[in-house]
């Protein structure tokens, strides 16, 4: 009994497990989260009630499905800044095709999805099989769809889709106790946050990861390369596509929507400690990422502080939360390997290299080359890895 009980950790270990947790880049997106939220109660007492609380989850929800879904692309080592246009691109065609016929509804949202994939499928196919950078393809992508958008609106809104179509964004179940309506928008990330971490944990979840720590081994492992990065981008734009048909709801139909979506992704994921160029991040952080940033942008609001600093922020934000998790990865790397030094025994003592008898030294002498010849031809060859220019970079946990 007692040798069981003395495995388990004591309270205090747990506690200090549960603290580096929450100070690495993966776990203080949460403290901040929860410190953030504090103030604002504190500022505004009425959020603390249900109802205002769950208000606050449906204003977030599209930010942090657009930021699950730039989650995947990062993680797996590339950038989608095209997500902001598509979310216009759906909003316009949601109200432009829709308009009062409620019988249209279910095809214009098949239609979007099917859009959606393509662009994510063509975004990939360019990426992986023409060699651009993703960074380069998607702002193609992006100027390619805004411009069509503006072309085909005008440059003013345009459209009003059906209110059954718009219940999804602004509608939910009413009559509930406590928070008097659930609001679909927060079903919808409920649903798209679950998928999302059951997908993580499946073999195809983790080899996005693998690929973005080293595509190389990644490829040598037989994982095809260019079918997983594209994955990642179709993911990207169906959830972009998911924010727009929420957006619809209550934004209305407006040729910017969508504007800015992909850095306020890109800002969300990062605070989640996510490593920009991909291998290491959790997606639950990079939601909990999307919630921090509009609980900061809140707080500022009721500080007084005025919108336009809203984009100085998310710059500040993206380089603390890059340099904050590089120096603690750099931190943990050097701590451990401080301790294998410290650890490794010594193999041999020098009194037992002097006790060592020169007929022992005799009896070991080399193999003759055709025996040595033989060993490497039958030795299967060695599988190359390439060591990636950013792993000083790589933080998180």
């Amino acid at each position: 009994m007692s040798a069981v009980t003395s495995d388990r950790p004591s309270a205090g270990a747990r506690l200090a497990r549960l603290g580096r947790t929450l100070v690495s880049p993966r776990g203080a997106v949460f403290l901040l989260l929860i410190v953030l939220l504090i103030a604002i109660a504190v500022l505004n007492p009425s959020f603390a009630e249900p109802g205002q609380f769950i208000r606050f989850i449906q204003r977030v929800a599209p930010v942090a499905i657009v930021a699950i879904g730039q989650y995947f692309v990062i993680v797996g080592g590339e950038f989608d800044l095209s997500m902001g246009s598509v979310v216009t691109a759906q909003v316009v065609i949601a109200g432009n095709l829709i308009g009062q016929d409620e019988a249209k509804s279910l095809p214009v949202l098949l239609l979007m999805l099917a859009f959606g994939a393509f662009i994510g499928l063509v975004n990939g196919l360019i990426v992986t099989l023409l060699k651009v950078p993703s960074f380069i393809v998607t702002l193609g992508m992006m100027l390619a769809l805004l411009g069509g958008t503006l072309y085909w609106t005008g440059g003013a809104a345009t459209g009003n889709p059906a209110d059954g179509f718009r219940e999804i964004g602004r509608g939910g179940i009413r009559g509930i106790p406590v928070i008097d309506i659930l609001p679909w928008s927060v079903v919808v990330l409920a649903a798209v946050l679950a998928a999302a971490i059951w997908f993580s944990k499946r073999p195809f979840g983790r080899t996005i990861i693998a690929l973005g720590d080293n595509p190389t081994t990644a490829r040598f492992s037989g994982t095809r390369n260019w079918w997983v990065k594209t994955s990642t981008f179709m993911i990207s734009s169906l959830s972009a596509t998911v924010a727009g048909v929420l957006l619809v709801g209550y934004a209305g139909v407006h040729p910017s929507v969508g504007r800015g979506y992909e850095f306020i992704a890109i800002t969300a994921v990062v605070l989640g400690g996510v490593v920009l160029g991909g291998g290491r991040g959790w997606v639950v952080a990079a939601a909990a990422g999307a919630f921090a940033l509009e609980a900061l942008f809140t707080v500022l609001n009721f500080a007084g502080v005025p919108s336009t600093y809203r984009d100085a922020v998310q710059g500040a934000i993206i380089i603390l939360a890059v340099a904050y998790s590089a120096t603690t990865f750099r931190s943990r790397r050097r701590g451990r390997g401080i301790e294998a030094s410290s650890d490794a025994p010594s193999q041999t003592s020098p009194d037992a290299a002097t006790q060592t008898s020169p007929d022992a030294a005799t009896q070991t002498s080399p193999a003759p080359a055709e025996e040595r010849d033989a060993e490497a031809s039958a030795r299967p060859a060695p599988i190359p890895s390439t060591s990636r220019a950013d792993n000083e970079t790589k933080g998180g946990s």
